[in-house]
């Protein structure tokens, strides 16, 4: 039976496990409605991150009343010292996928054929932020097997380098454009910066890996 510390560090993991599951809808819904070039299916997108600064106002609160009350030690310490700086990184991706739907309403049926083909080419990007949000919840729900926390951690790195690898690529491909054609294209250069903002997310997402590999194994934060 759990002890009544064990029960609220098991509600802390809990909650961060539906903040993240919130922030992956937000990303699926936005694959799908950049995917369709479709801008009434943007706000969709805003709704499961509408309650993000409140769930994660509510971890905080939780985590500081678990110290107050229970006076963790060793390893449960050193898990709520990394949970802490877990619900910073979660607000800062909301805020990466709230700026970029706004930047992406220039995704619509108006939009030049340029702009839409590195739209449709920047959504693998997406895709691989997905991937990594599954797998950072996984590695929520693991507790006991550093092996496996080991390999998701490492599978995250993995996405993270492919959309280092897709930015560079479609930045290269629009300099190089640019370049034959004499022109600076603004809207192009704006997009761009759209897009490398959303691949930092991923960036995030590694931070909370590496708290968690913290939390559950040590070393150094």
């Amino acid at each position: 039976m759990l002890t009544r510390n064990e029960q609220k560090l098991a509600e802390v993991r809990q909650k961060t496990a539906e903040v993240l599951e919130d922030l992956m809808i937000s990303q699926k819904l936005a694959l799908q409605a950049i995917e369709n070039c479709d801008s009434k299916s943007f706000e969709q997108v805003k709704v499961p991150l509408k309650t993000i600064n409140q769930k994660v106002e509510d971890v905080d609160n939780l985590i500081l009343s678990i110290f107050a009350l229970y006076s963790p030690e060793a390893k449960d310490l050193r898990e709520m010292v990394a949970f802490l700086k877990i619900t910073s990184s979660l607000q800062r991706i909301a805020i990466n996928e709230r700026n970029y739907m706004k930047n992406m309403e220039i995704c619509n049926p108006e939009a030049g054929t340029e702009v839409r083909r590195v739209i449709k080419e920047s959504l693998s990007i997406n895709r691989c932020t997905i991937k990594a949000l599954e797998y950072t919840v996984e590695m929520l729900h693991e507790t006991e097997d550093k092996d496996r926390l080991k390999d998701l951690a490492s599978k995250i790195d993995v996405e993270n380098s492919k959309t280092d690898d897709i930015y560079s690529m479609i930045e290269k491909d629009a300099l190089q454009i640019m370049h034959k054609e004499h022109v600076v294209n603004e809207e192009m250069l704006n997009l761009l910066k759209y897009i490398r903002k959303n691949a930092k997310i991923i960036d995030r997402l590694e931070d909370i890996s590496s708290r968690l590999i913290f939390a559950r194994i040590g070393g150094k934060l």
